[in-house]
């Protein structure tokens, strides 16, 4: 075997250890805040904590309304915290909803070290904190891009009223695929997200939103998605919408406005 050869096999190998050990640094974009912070919005609101492993703070908003229709349970993106989330607490906190809203582990004041059964471990100790007080079918469940995996998991294994899902994946993989080619993603991802597997086990009607020129994530991903169960899932397009600007078309509201007051 040629030197050249073996110095291409020996660059991509270490490529993979690279990618295995320092992805986290790329999926995940946290916004860590001090233990002291002090939230402020302008509408009713409590912080919360939630305590799913030993040694594991999960950190959250609940943000409140008088005689509440249900109340929806949000998973953001995978940047920021929900210091910065928490205003979008009000698309839905106007329609009669209260909202719950969480910090991932190593996002803002939430602690632990994070994996993909980790996480959903959250979401569904989250949940079952939610059910104690909640009656299940007043609860809705919603997933922000990253965030849409773990909805579409806690939607699969449970009933809430509704999922709904904003840009999601079709799987991570597929996602990672578009800029990775060459990688064995099966090997080397730690995080799989497979939302293709857990939507076809929702038994809830799935509402999915998506940008029409989302270039992070194309619609396609939602179009497979929905074609996984047309019965139950309706794709609401959102033309023009880009990844992150979903919020600031109208049709956004109006669509959001229709599914709370079904």
């Amino acid at each position: 075997m040629s030197p050249t050869i073996i110095y291409i096999i020996a660059g991509y190998l270490l490529l993979l250890l690279l990618v295995y050990f320092i992805q986290e640094r790329f999926i995940f974009k946290p916004e860590k805040l001090r233990a002291d912070f002090v939230f402020r919005y302008d509408q009713p609101f409590s912080e919360l904590f939630f305590e799913p492993a030993p040694g594991v703070r999960i950190n959250g908003l609940h943000f409140t309304v008088a005689e509440p229709k249900g109340i929806l349970l949000y998973f953001h993106g995978n940047t920021r915290s929900i210091k910065g989330w928490g205003k979008f607490a009000r698309d839905f906190t106007r329609y009669g909803y209260e909202v719950v809203m969480i910090d991932y582990r190593g996002f803002g004041k939430s602690t632990g070290k994070r994996s993909e059964s980790q996480l959903m471990h959250d979401a569904q100790f989250v949940y079952d904190s939610l059910t104690a007080v909640h009656p299940e079918n007043h609860i809705l469940v919603y997933g922000r891009s990253i965030g849409s995996g773990f909805a579409a998991k806690l939607a699969s294994d449970n009933h809430p009223r509704y999922l709904i899902l904003d840009a999601p994946y079709y799987s991570f993989a597929r996602v990672v695929k578009r800029f990775l080619p060459i990688l064995p993603l099966r090997w080397v991802l730690r995080y799989h997200l497979r939302t293709d597997l857990w939507i076809r086990k929702v038994q809830c009607h799935t509402y999915i939103l998506h940008g029409t020129k989302d270039r992070l994530i194309p619609i396609r991903h939602s179009e497979h998605l929905q074609a996984l169960n047309p019965r139950r899932i309706t794709l609401i397009r959102i033309t023009g919408g880009r990844h992150n600007n979903l919020p600031s078309f109208p049709e956004y509201h109006a669509f959001i406005r229709d599914i709370l007051q079904e």
